[in-house]
């Protein structure tokens, strides 16, 4: 799927977020793995991850080849600076109109309006794909992010009490939240 959109950051700075391709995935692949060196809140750690710069690459091509999915890279300065996805749940008819949501921002971005400049474009490209509902799961932990579903109107509809096992932490609760994209048709700002 394409997709691009230019956007400013909350210090003044330019961003474009647009689908990644095949070419970026090297450098998609070291924003991932640096998320994951800085927050406990992502599924994995570093150390468990297998993926190479061409697997990430081939992964990438196919996400831009995709009529319904998205793989989102946020550049600033030419950096990546995060990572959004959209993905088809299911090609089952019964599901097919559901969509899942996730999102990786580097730490040195955070509090800029990336988090919610991705999160609006995922939304944009859900709707463009005729998506009915996008979904999330979210560690309760992080507030910082529930605030921010919430104010784009996703709504929680659960909550898995032993949804991942920090090494750090132990148990981490997982929220789900949901959106319901045929009835919250307003522009997010």
């Amino acid at each position: 799927m394409r997709y691009e959109k230019n956007v400013q950051l909350k210090n003044s700075l330019p961003c474009r977020i647009r689908a990644a391709e095949e070419a970026d995935g090297a450098a998609v692949l070291e924003a991932l793995l640096e998320v994951k060196r800085e927050t406990d809140f992502l599924v994995g750690y570093p150390e468990e991850c297998t993926l190479t710069a061409e697997s990430e690459g081939a992964f990438l091509k196919s996400k831009a080849e995709s009529p319904g999915e998205v793989q989102l890279i946020a550049l600033v300065d030419g950096t990546v600076a995060g990572i959004a996805a959209v993905s088809a749940l299911s090609a089952r008819q019964k599901l097919r109109h559901r969509a899942e949501f996730s999102i990786s921002v580097r730490k040195e971005f955070w509090g800029l309006g990336l988090g919610k400049a991705l999160t609006a474009c995922c939304i944009e490209a859900a709707r463009q794909a005729g998506y009915a509902q996008l979904e999330l799961e979210v560690v309760a932990d992080n507030t910082r992010a529930m605030g921010l579903y919430r104010h784009l109107g996703f709504r929680e509809y659960g909550r898995n009490p032993k949804g991942l096992r920090s090494k750090y932490t132990g148990w981490q609760t997982l929220v789900l939240m949901y959106l319901d994209l045929e009835s919250s048709k307003s522009e997010i700002n």
